[in-house]
């Protein structure tokens, strides 16, 4: 995932977070879009179109490396949209944001005026200040330019402050977070980025993510375990009474069912770190009662290889 995607997730689920980052507060109903002009396949990074036409039209480019022709490609796309919507606005305003400012281009010439104007914000991640004290959609921002090593400390107090301040949007919060850091962190599985920042098992379970994962993998479960329950009540059915061999093949199918589910899970975390298990493992880990299936999802994060998961294995009770 290119950062430039990163960045129209958050101004898409955050607006705000360019008027945060400008310090001012505009009037309600400003509409964020990512716009081609066709005629030369030039592409405006972000356009936020101002309510009414009496407003500020604001273009937003996000640039992470450097390009000695950026101002050239960047004022050509501003006043060919200015050519073809000037009905739309009164007035307009440009913020390039850069990591650092190593990252911008050398000269400005022959665009210095435009560049040195208060047409242009030029705006630097990385003197932006704390992340603990800016804003949490300008936090957000920086947590794209936070060294590896720090980024699971940040991602953890951003997550915290999304809760703690009630944050308006906070599973988008939480999915932003998780997706930066995914994009930083490309061998871990969203549930471990989602148990880095801090995340208790019973809170894990409420995240959209766990809830399709689980769910996904419990239904299979359960569908395998009625199948089991039905047969073995069947046969049972059979011996001491149709009805009653039907009845209990259901409860044992759907407790069969719902053990099954969590089993899935495990399994599936495992394969996803280690790649496939070997036949043996997995057939003593299906034997497993429910509390041990728990307790061995809780410890997994905690493994490095699977002489990991069979020294659980012995040491389990």
């Amino acid at each position: 995932m290119r950062r430039d995607s990163l960045f129209y997730q958050l101004f898409a689920q955050l607006p705000q977070t360019l008027f945060d980052l400008l310090g001012i507060n505009p009037p309600q109903g400003y509409r964020f879009d990512s716009v081609e002009l066709k005629q030369t396949a030039f592409r405006i990074d972000g356009v936020f179109l101002p309510p009414d036409p009496s407003g500020t039209v604001y273009f937003c480019e996000v640039q992470f490396q450097r390009d000695n022709t950026l101002y050239e490609r960047l004022f050509a796309e501003i006043f060919l949209y200015l050519r073809l919507y000037r009905q739309t606005f009164s007035d307009w305003q440009a913020v390039v944001i850069y990591p650092h400012r190593q990252a911008e281009q050398v000269s400005f010439e022959p665009y210095d005026v435009l560049v040195k104007s208060d047409r242009l914000r030029r705006v630097y991640l990385n003197e932006l200040g704390s992340p603990a004290e800016l804003p949490l959609s300008l936090a957000l921002m920086q947590l794209m330019v936070v060294p590896e090593a720090e980024m699971p400390r940040v991602a953890r107090l951003l997550a915290q402050r999304s809760q703690t301040e009630r944050a308006p949007n906070l599973e988008a919060i939480i999915e932003l977070i998780t997706t930066i850091v995914l994009y930083k962190f490309t061998k871990l599985s969203r549930e471990e980025v989602l148990r880095m920042l801090g995340f208790t098992t019973e809170e894990l379970k409420r995240t959209r993510f766990y809830q399709e994962v689980y769910a996904e993998a419990q239904e299979e479960g359960l569908q395998r375990g009625l199948r089991q329950g039905l047969e073995q009540g069947l046969q049972q059915g059979l011996q001491q009474g149709l009805q009653q061999g039907l009845q209990q093949g259901l409860q044992q199918g759907l407790q069969q069912g719902l053990q099954q589910g969590e089993v899935l899970v495990v399994l599936r975390q495992l394969r996803r770190r280690f790649g496939d298990l070997p036949t043996s493992l997995e057939e003593r880990i299906c034997q497993l009662p429910p509390h041990q299936i728990e307790a061995l999802a809780e410890a997994l994060l905690d493994f490095t290889d699977l002489e990991h998961v069979s020294a659980w294995l012995e040491r389990s009770p």
